[in-house]
């Protein structure tokens, strides 16, 4: 069953304007420092955030069939305590062309491989691979595509231009999403 989201002439997520067909609106935020979670919106709808007590340190990842609008997981990889073997395995779960989106919350390097940054990259990350300790991220993309996601932001741990003292400002990225892709 291909998924149809309702007519509506009111823009979801805090967007600008309403989505055109076979799209999706979504707005991914980072977390502020370690104090405040990031909070993911798809669809209209709230899926991770601290007030729903689903967000954490490290990668907040929600994985999306765009067929059918199901949120199929929602996650937080702590990148602090976590064990490198399970994040990895965790990210190579995804199946291909599954929506995947990304938010960052305190530092999520500590345990970052280059494999689990080559997954990103696969996703369309084009950022992954320069995040360093304490950047803030966020990310938007497909599983296994390889096609250059537009919706990717990063702030960069700059101690002269940080606004939390050690941390970098939080960044969002928002708009309409394609639902379904083609190879």
């Amino acid at each position: 069953m291909k998924y149809r989201a309702p007519p509506t002439s009111v823009p979801k997520c805090s967007l600008s304007r309403v989505c055109p067909p076979n799209h999706i609106a979504l707005r991914i935020r980072s977390g502020a420092a370690d104090i405040v979670g990031p909070t993911v919106c798809f669809d209209g709808k709230i899926i991770m955030s601290h007030a729903l007590n689903n967000v954490g340190p490290g990668l907040n990842i929600a994985v999306i069939n765009g067929e059918t609008g199901v949120v199929e997981k929602s996650v937080c990889l702590n990148m602090k305590t976590g064990d490198p073997k399970d994040i990895l395995a965790h990210l190579k779960k995804i199946k291909r062309g599954m929506i995947v989106l990304v938010a960052s919350f305190d530092d999520v390097t500590q345990k970052m491989t280059n494999e689990m940054r080559e997954i990103f990259s696969e996703m369309g990350s084009t950022l992954i691979r320069s995040v360093k300790r304490r950047d803030s991220w966020v990310f938007a993309g497909r599983a296994g595509t390889k096609i250059k996601s537009l919706f990717e932001k990063q702030a960069v741990n700059d101690e002269k231009n940080n606004i939390y003292g050690g941390w970098p400002e939080m960044v969002e990225v928002g708009g309409c999403f394609p639902r379904v892709f083609s190879d």
